[in-house]
């Protein structure tokens, strides 16, 4: 059966342990969870003082702050965020963090990012 795209019954859940953790580089890794072509969520780890290079895509993304402390700058507004905490990006707007404290945001695209699917 076909649900949105995903292709059967065993893309419903998602386990930790089963999903593996691609290198981004710098000190930026992440696992991506459940996805359609129409949304995507991914798991990302930083080490302390990774940064998350300023950049724009065309997809909305919605973020919580999982663990740890990052320094967000969205458009030219800058805020440091903590646990519990999270951020909206419109599509085409300049973002990017420096990760103060090691920690983990989860980030919710719409529609999927294709891009991390060829890494």
């Amino acid at each position: 059966m076909h649900y949105l795209g995903l292709m059967d019954s065993n893309n419903f859940f998602q386990l930790n342990n089963n999903i593996e953790w691609t290198d981004a580089g710098n000190g930026v890794s992440r696992q991506i969870f459940g996805h359609n072509d129409a949304i995507m969520m991914v798991k990302v780890k930083f080490e302390t003082g990774a940064v998350g290079a300023m950049h724009k895509h065309p997809h909305v993304q919605v973020s919580y702050v999982e663990s740890g402390s990052f320094e967000l700058t969205i458009d030219d507004e800058v805020k440091t965020l903590k646990q519990g905490d999270g951020y909206f990006v419109p599509p085409g707007i300049l973002h990017g963090c420096v990760c103060k404290e090691a920690g983990v945001l989860i980030d919710v695209f719409t529609p999927a990012r294709e891009d991390f699917l060829q890494q």
